[in-house]
């Protein structure tokens, strides 16, 4: 009977090779249907291979888990066979974790450690008794992760460094630091915890070999996109850069290898036909089939060689159990062989990387390629995973949930990108259809994208602010806070709101800012990083300026200014508070002091195509004229201002008349029906969606994930207020 059973997984072999996995299945399934009984360890192996073509292939993740607990049973009966009862427990928590089963996949994976223990006291291979103990570590982790319990998270991280440790493998022990980093990250309970975990991060990359280097792209990528949050976190834009470079090379590498791969694919199949045809001639038969080994030979040595024929197991680490080498960049080893996310998601990241790192610096072409690159990535994912313009969250399948999910917060990111550029260039229309699309989203799948409808608050109230309603804007600003925990968040709404209140202008206004300006201020050191001290210091000098303390106001914004330009790198706040300062020195009479600065301000604001700046910095060298008594130079400078004004109108009239523009400033939240089933709870509510994707930089003045967006800032006025220190 073992004869046959070999015979039937050969054919079930073959059927997959040509993917008709519906047959490898039905000839599995022949050997445990059979009305003469096999060897269970035979069936076992069967079991095993069905449930690893079902997670694989398809969505019936509770066919594949009856026949791992199918085999557990058997198993019992089996004194030996270490590694497969490894490979059954290690399969059957991946589909506990598919159906968000935590509970029970905790149950398992704590047994697997139990039998890895057992094995190692009994001095069993020691190599596999340590990689298996990693690979139930991981999952463990991940497990933990999903409930919340950080430190037991980290406890098993450790346990799984360890091992790597006793059995020298570097390549693993980075596996497990990065991981490390990746929780601490999500914690953040302690910045020295954090630091420690970069720094061993760095200290393991620098002990592998760099002939190895190569083969370990899915961690490069892990470890820089870590750093590239660590580093936007605390706001170290200036080291932020070489990672962001590193990550960019490393993805170009990559595409140009694959695309050669490709080429040298059609090559080949173009030579296989020349091959079979029955008329070639001896001669040239001979040479095209030497040709067809080269090729070949080239081939093998550009791509990974699965390892299916020896390992029909392919565990993943964080619940991505599809896909090819092609789409995969491993974390680790057989028999973890876990990725972080599928390659085509980590692209799209690191386009938003890229992003993120220039969108401050005014590189909008680079990142409008950018934002496009992505989203189509993007796209192209969504439909693979069925999300069509009519699908809906409820008609997602479980198991496309959590990738789907981390699809769409991507998307999201993207547009919210794209809404922070379009409304610093004052292209409101555009702004406008890319908050609407953000909307749209939330409304088709409001359980998965909840953490975006704070976002989508505060980029409303952005919109209002640029287009000038600042009591709406000021609306959109408290109900983002509202809708969010993040004291971080909560604290930049209310420096929103505080600008938007400044704008109106009148006593009352100004007093609602400064009641919302003090707390914040109050404890602005408290915040890892400088986004809401800068952002509370430059509201907090506007507002002073406003009721005409001047040198308080200077003295704030000096020091608003020193942060943001060695910190953020944000040119448009940047040339705001320079245009403060500007103005403040005219105020003063300083004024080649005052030229200088706004002179300044004013090439910054050119570069960035932000008209309002440029018009508020004008209106201020016009008075700065007027004041020296340069005539011409004063006619020419407004003639120019009202040019930029008239353009100004242009595009707010095009926005104040657009269908959309009415939805977006109503003083109403969004209307979204939350359908609060189990599954997707589960499954959007677990590392992927809070925390794995922690890009805690997005636009300008800005929190940890999910990131808000600058406040757009804005032009003074003359009046004389009142003063209220804070």
């Amino acid at each position: 009977m073992e004869a046959v059973a070999e015979g039937l997984w050969g054919l079930a072999d073959y059927h997959e090779s040509t993917g008709e996995i519906g047959k490898a299945v039905k000839c599995l399934e022949a050997i445990c249907q059979s009305h003469v009984s096999f060897f269970p360890i035979v069936e076992v192996k069967t079991r095993l291979r069905i449930a690893t073509l079902l997670l694989k292939h398809s969505h019936n993740v509770t066919h594949a888990k009856s026949h791992l607990e199918r085999s557990q049973l058997l198993l019992k009966s089996i004194p030996s066979c270490f590694d497969l009862k490894c490979r059954a427990y290690s399969l059957l928590s991946q589909c506990y974790h598919l159906v968000g089963a935590i509970p029970p996949q905790k149950h398992i994976l704590n047994k697997a450690l139990d039998l890895t223990a057992s094995a190692a006291a009994a001095n069993h291979d020691q190599v596999s008794v340590k990689l298996w103990s990693c690979n139930f570590n991981a999952q463990l982790a991940n497990a933990l992760i999903i409930e919340g319990d950080y430190q037991s998270s980290i406890a098993a991280l450790e346990c799984g460094y360890v091992c790597a440790t006793q059995i020298s493998y570097p390549e693993l022990q980075m596996f497990f630091a990065t991981s490390v980093l990746h929780v601490h990250l999500m914690q953040w309970d302690d910045e020295n915890l954090v630091e420690q975990a970069v720094n061993r991060c760095d200290h393991v990359w620098e002990s592998i070999n760099p002939n190895k280097i190569q083969q370990c792209l899915g961690l490069l990528f892990y470890n820089e996109l870590l750093h590239v949050f660590y580093r936007f976190r605390i706001c170290d834009y200036k080291n932020v850069q070489q990672h962001v470079d590193k990550l960019d090379a490393a993805m170009k590498a990559d595409l140009q290898q694959t695309r050669h791969v490709q080429e040298l694919s059609e090559e080949l199949n173009a030579l296989n036909q020349s091959l079979s045809r029955s008329d070639l001639h001896y001669r040239d038969r001979s040479a095209l089939s030497e040709k067809q080994v080269r090729l070949q030979e080239r081939l093998k040595s550009m791509t990974r060689l699965t390892s299916t024929g020896k390992h029909y197991l392919e565990p993943a680490h964080f619940g991505n159990v599809r896909g090819t080498w092609e789409d995969k960049l491993e974390l680790a080893p057989p028999p973890i062989d876990g990725e972080w996310l599928p390659k085509s998601a980590i692209y799209a990241l690191v386009d938003l990387m890229v992003v993120i790192f220039g969108r401050p610096k005014g590189l909008f072409k680079e990142c409008g390629k950018r934002i496009q690159t992505g989203m189509y990535t993007i796209q192209e994912e969504l439909v693979k995973l069925g999300i069509t313009e009519s699908v809906r969250e409820v008609d997602l399948q479980h198991s496309a949930i959590w990738m789907a999910g981390v699809y769409l917060m991507l998307l999201m990111q993207f547009l919210e990108n794209k809404v922070a550029i379009e409304l610093t260039r004052s292209e409101f229309v555009e702004a406008q259809e890319a908050l609407v699309q953000m909307k749209n989203w939330y409304i088709r799948f409001p359980t998965i994208l909840q953490a975006c409808e704070s976002i989508i608050q505060m980029l409303r109230g952005q919109y209002a602010h640029y287009v000038g309603c600042y009591s709406e804007a000021a609306y959109h600003y408290f109900e983002a806070a509202k809708l969010t925990e993040s004291k971080s968040m909560q604290a930049m709404c209310q420096v929103y709101a505080a600008v938007s209140y400044i704008c109106i202008g009148d006593a009352e206004s100004y007093s609602q800012a400064l009641d919302l300006i003090g707390p914040v201020y109050r404890m602005m050191d408290s915040f890892v990083g400088v986004r809401e001290k800068t952002g509370v210091l430059f509201a907090y000098g506007l507002l002073l300026m406003k009721q005409h303390d001047l040198q308080e106001s200077r003295n704030r914004l000096a020091k608003g200014l020193q942060l943001t330009h060695n910190h953020l790198g944000n040119l448009q706040l940047v040339s705001q508070y320079l245009t403060i300062l500007g103005s403040l020195a005219l105020v003063l009479h300083d004024t080649v002091q005052s030229r200088d600065i706004l002179r300044s301000s004013l090439t910054l604001a050119k570069k960035l195509y932000d008209i309002p700046t440029q018009i508020w910095v004008l209106s201020v060298l016009t008075a700065l004229y007027r004041e020296l008594d340069e005539r011409g130079n004063e006619m020419e400078n407004a003639d120019y201002q009202r040019k930029k004004v008239d353009d100004l109108q242009r595009r707010l009239a095009d926005s104040h008349s657009s269908i959309h523009h009415i939805e977006l400033i109503d003083k109403a939240r969004l209307e979204a029906q939350q359908f609060h089933e189990l599954d997707i709870k589960r499954a959007t509510t677990g590392p992927s969606m809070r925390v794995n994707l922690d890009i805690p930089e997005s636009i300008g003045l800005s929190t940890p994930l999910p990131a808000p967006s600058s406040s757009r800032l804005v032009d003074l006025d003359t009046g004389r207020r009142g003063k209220r220190k804070i």
